[in-house]
């Protein structure tokens, strides 16, 4: 299949269209997505039927409005963060007939409420909702403003119901547990450390490592940083999904600290592959020939190495360490060129400090350990 757009042809390959709807069907991150956008809008229907149809209430847009407002991404921050939008929606109803009732109707009324309602909004205890008080009282007063109290009554009502079938929705309907996007994440980034390792290696084994190619490995590892970030913050997600969930794997992710370990190993190996890129790079520009010797026992151990970590194999990455002492040992009895040393003994570190980091990382493997948890009916 061709498109075009604006003079430009792109070929779309319907295979790789199969791929990527599979991968996204089989992939329980992209599951959970959808469950909490179906859990949206089954929240906003039912306030709305809720409203309409069993206390037959005559406006009732305010209930599926502050259901919207309530159903986050966690159970946590319904609470906490859906309070706020919450009670802004209510300060902006109260707002509305307050106002309406001084001033009446009008562009005058308007203003007014929402220069006050934006006031209210300032205050810090709303922060990200600075505009949730003047944006309900500004839905209130201009969907048809009346100073009768019933009506008062009745928008406090829809509100009410809003927020009551939100909070039950998310909270009782598989309440969400990010725990599996921050496996995911942290697992992601032991695939890119191992694959950096065995690029390194086949461009060291075919001789066609340049300055250029060691600035790319610097740069590849400062994207694996940035990954680092992201899992980091998906992991915070992850604990603060599990506070207030009433699901028994939270109790799990709220108390455990294996993701915390897994990164903090995965930022090590990541600081030592790019210290031993760098070592790379200072030795392409001396051009300084590497000692055979040296050279075919580093770069099998280097390569073996970003095999195991990719896979992941716990026993294979032990395996590469107990490699690195023997050729240590082996190049202590070898009489080499003194003027190597410093680095075949830097690269030596490098590489070591690298394997032992990930074999804890290999040992703990997060995303099998969810795999397991889903599969005997412990996460999602």
């Amino acid at each position: 299949m061709r498109l075009t757009w604006r003079g430009r042809s792109t070929e779309i390959s319907w295979q790789a269209l199969r791929c990527e709807a599979h991968r996204r069907w089989r992939d329980p991150v992209s599951w959970s997505t959808a469950i909490q956008l179906v859990k949206t809008v089954v929240a906003v229907v039912a306030a709305w039927v809720v409203s309409a149809e069993v206390f037959s209430l005559q406006q009732s847009f305010l209930a599926p409005w502050s259901a919207l407002l309530v159903v986050h991404a966690t159970v946590y921050r319904t609470f906490s963060r859906g309070l706020r939008q919450v009670t802004g929606a209510v300060l902006g109803v109260l707002l509305a007939w307050l106002v309406g009732n001084i001033a009446g109707s009008g562009w005058v009324t308007l203003g007014v409420l929402v220069a006050v309602g934006l006031m209210i909004g300032s205050l810090r205890w709303f922060r990200d909702e600075t505009t949730a008080v003047a944006a309900t009282g500004l839905l209130v007063l201009t969907t048809g403003f009346s100073n009768q109290d019933l009506v008062l009554l009745d928008r406090l009502l829809d509100t009410a119901i809003g927020i009551a079938v939100g909070l039950l929705v998310n909270v009782l309907v598989w309440p969400p547990l990010r725990d599996y996007t921050a496996a995911r994440a942290a697992d992601r980034v032991d695939d890119g450390v191992g694959s950096l390792l065995s690029d390194m290696a086949d461009e060291l084994a075919r001789g066609e490592c340049t300055g250029e190619s060691a600035t790319r490995w610097v740069e590849r590892s400062r994207e694996l940083d940035q990954d680092i970030s992201r899992a980091w913050a998906l992991t915070r997600q992850a604990r603060e999904s599990s506070r207030l969930n009433p699901r028994r794997a939270a109790r799990e992710v709220r108390q455990g600290a294996l993701y915390e370990q897994v990164l903090t190993d995965n930022e090590q190996a990541v600081a030592e592959t790019r210290s031993m890129a760098r070592t790379l790079a200072h030795s392409i520009e001396d051009v300084q020939a590497w000692d055979s010797v040296f050279r075919e026992g580093w770069l099998s151990l280097l390569r073996e190495a970003g095999e195991a970590i990719s896979a992941p194999d716990s026993q294979r990455v032990k395996q590469v360490r107990v490699g690195l002492a023997t050729l240590a040992h082996d190049l202590s009895t070898t009489e080499l060129s003194s003027q190597h040393w410093a680095e075949y003994g830097g690269l030596l570190v490098n590489l070591r400090n690298v394997v032992t980091s990930m074999d804890r990382v290999a040992e703990a493997n997060p995303l099998v350990l969810r795999r397991y948890r889903h599969r005997v009916g412990l996460a999602e």
